[in-house]
């Protein structure tokens, strides 16, 4: 009998490369996304192609009652839940805080941070009734350290940190074990607007030399996941080369 998984934001990135890994492993996925459906059922047959079960789910996890709904949809098409990823997320162009309009920090709140709440609030009754079961959180180096040009979004990615300490304390007597990664400079469309120059200059700066991929983010976050993390929770995964040290 497979386990089985929901992750946010799985129609590319990050996030396709953890549903990829998770599917590979046996376990059935629901495929989350957005706004990018053909991505998400392409990426769902692919994965249906490796003898599991994989079903494309729509919703905006920024609005409760979707996110509600992508929980009750993914049980009722998989089954009890194994593990959550949260992964969905967004991004601003990198700007002063005074460029910041009120609409942009909300929207980027609102999906970042609040639709983690959503998700994870929606799932945690179901995980409680197993007494077994593992939350993964996906935040950010600049949630860490915090990045110029960058206050919403390391404002949200550091309540990303909060909120996964804070949940650890509160699942562990159920034997729910909730962790984070927080990944540096990645190959995704999320840093699409950097050039080629600037991407060289961000690899120069990591101690590995290069930047990274997304399916070493996604290796650790099924690492999490997984009974190898049987005895981890409360923690941040740095994937970042050794950018933050």
């Amino acid at each position: 009998m497979s386990n089985h998984v929901l992750i946010t934001g799985a129609s590319r990135g990050i996030g396709a490369a953890a549903a990829r890994l998770f599917a590979q492993e046996g376990w059935s996925v629901a495929v989350h996304y957005n706004a990018s459906r053909a991505a998400a059922e392409q990426l769902a047959v692919e994965l249906s192609g490796l003898g599991v079960k994989a079903v494309p789910i729509q919703a905006d996890v920024a609005d409760p009652e979707q996110a509600e709904r992508l929980v009750r949809e993914t049980e009722g098409a998989l089954g009890p839940l194994d593990a959550v990823i949260c992964n969905a997320g967004v991004a601003l162009p990198q700007q002063l805080l005074t460029d910041t309009t009120a609409d942009q920090w909300r929207r980027l709140m609102s999906v970042d941070l609040d639709g983690m709440f959503h998700t994870i609030r929606a799932a945690v009754p179901g995980l409680v009734r197993q007494k077994r079961g593992a939350i993964v959180t996906v935040s950010s180096m600049w949630g860490i350290t915090g990045g110029s040009c960058e206050t919403p979004y390391s404002a949200a990615k550091a309540g990303v940190i909060g909120l996964t300490r804070a949940l650890a304390k509160e699942l562990g007597p159920s034997g729910i074990r909730v962790n984070c990664v927080a990944p540096g400079v990645i190959d995704t469309a999320m840093n699409g607007h950097l050039t080629p120059k600037d991407l060289a200059a961000l690899g120069e700066e990591t101690p590995l030399c290069r930047i990274g991929q997304p399916v070493e983010v996604a290796q650790a976050i099924y690492f999490l996941a997984s009974e190898r993390a049987s005895f981890i929770t409360g923690q941040v995964l740095r994937v970042d080369g050794g950018m933050v040290i």
